[in-house]
C-alpha cells in the first residue's frame, strides 16, 4: 500500500444529493422518491435512495481515485465468505464528464449503525457479550478464508507477513517523522512511534502462519444492528488484504468497542500469538497514523488512547 496524501474530489451534499438521485434513476429505471445522506468520511459518503414503489438502496461516492474497483471486488469477497450479510453491489459507474467521481449502488442492509444505538449500550453484560459473540463468530468466518500469499486482496504476492507489513510500517515511520519536523504531528505521538519500532522484532517474533482474509477496518461503527438491537450486517471494509489475521483485531477497542469485550471474546474463543496485545497496540497506532498522513485528518479522541495503550505494551515486554 502507498503511503501518500490523498487529495479527495471536493463533493457537497447538495450537489451529491443531485448527482445521487440522476444515477440512480439512469442505472435502475425508476423514478426516485426520496435521497437521504447516511454519513460518510474523508473520501467516501452514502446517500440511501428511496424509489417510488418503496425499493431502497445506497448509492456510495468515492471522492479518491482508484478505489471503485477494490472496493466492489472486497464487498464480494468478504459476503462470500461471511454468515453475516454485507451490502451487494448492483452498479458502477467511473467519474465523467458530468458526474465527477466514482460510484457504486448497493442494496440496503436495514437497521441502525451500532455505535449510534443507545439501547444497544446500555444491554446488560450477558447481552453485550451475546453480542460480541455474534459478531466474533461472523468474522472468524472471513478470517477461515486464506490464501497461499499475504497482500493486497487484488494481488497478494509475499510470501511472509513481516515482507509486507514492515516495509509498510517503516513507510508510516518515515513520513511521520518528516510530519513531525514540520509540526504536522505531536511530540507523544512520534516518541511512541520510536519506542515501538525499536521493539518491532521482538512484537513480531513469532510467525505468522496464515495468509487471512481480513475486513481491514472492523470497527463498531462498521457493524449494522436491526431493530431488536440483533446483528444484521458488515459495512464499508477498508485496506482489506490476505494479512496476519490479528490486524483485524485492534479495531475491536476503538470507539464503544471495549464496553462490547469483541477482542477479549474473539481472543477467549479462538486463541491468540503471545503477543497479540502488543501487535494490536502497533497496528492500532501505525494505521491511525497512516489515516492522518492519508486524510490530513488528526483524530485526537482515537489517537490519544492508541498512543496511550502502545505505552502500555511497550512497558509489558
Amino acid at each position: 500500500m502507498k503511503v501518500e496524501r490523498i487529495e479527495a474530489i471536493a463533493l457537497d451534499k447538495k450537489t451529491a444529493e443531485q448527482y445521487a438521485k440522476k444515477i440512480a434513476y439512469e442505472q435502475m429505471g425508476q423514478m426516485v422518491k426520496n435521497v437521504k445522506y447516511l454519513g460518510g468520511g474523508s473520501f467516501g459518503s452514502a446517500y440511501k435512495i428511496v424509489f417510488i414503489d418503496g425499493k431502497k438502496i445506497v448509492i456510495k461516492f468515492l471522492r479518491a481515485k482508484n478505489m471503485l474497483e477494490k472496493e466492489i471486488y472486497d464487498l464480494d469477497l468478504l459476503a462470500s465468505n461471511c454468515s453475516v450479510k454485507f451490502p451487494k453491489v448492483l452498479f458502477s459507474q467511473k467519474a465523467n464528464n458530468e458526474i465527477p467521481v466514482d460510484c457504486y449502488g448497493m442494496d440496503l442492509i436495514e437497521g441502525s449503525n451500532a455505535i449510534f444505538s443507545i439501547k444497544l449500550l446500555l444491554k446488560s453484560k450477558k447481552n453485550r457479550k451475546k453480542f460480541a459473540d455474534e459478531v466474533v463468530t461472523a468474522i472468524h468466518d472471513i478470517h477461515c478464508c486464506k490464501n497461499e500469499k499475504f497482500g493486497d486482496t487484488l494481488s497478494p504476492t509475499y510470501s511472509c507477513w513481516i515482507d509486507f507489513y514492515k516495509p509498510y510500517a517503516k513507510q508510516i515511520l518515515v513520513i511521520a517523522e518528516e510530519m513531525f519536523a514540520s509540526g504536522e504531528l505531536p511530540k507523544k505521538v512520534i516518541e511512541t512511534m520510536r519506542a515501538a519500532w525499536e521493539k518491532f522484532d521482538i512484537i513480531f517474533s513469532e510467525e505468522v502462519k496464515a495468509a487471512s482474509l481480513i475486513h481491514g477496518d472492523f470497527n463498531i461503527a462498521n457493524m449494522m444492528i436491526d431493530k431488536k438491537q440483533k446483528l444484521s450486517g458488515f459495512i464499508d471494509p477498508l485496506n482489506s488484504m490476505y494479512a496476519d489475521l490479528e490486524y483485524d483485531l485492534f479495531q475491536f477497542d476503538n470507539l464503544t468497542g471495549k464496553w462490547f469485550y469483541l477482542r477479549k471474546t474473539y481472543i477467549e474463543k479462538y486463541g491468540a500469538s503471545n503477543y497479540c496485545d502488543a501487535k494490536c497496540a502497533f497496528y492500532g497506532l501505525f494505521n491511525e497514523v497512516y489515516c492522518y498522513i492519508k486524510s490530513g485528518m488528526l483524530v485526537k479522541f482515537i489517537m490519544n488512547p492508541l498512543v496511550k495503550n502502545m505505552k502500555k505494551r511497550l512497558a509489558q515486554l
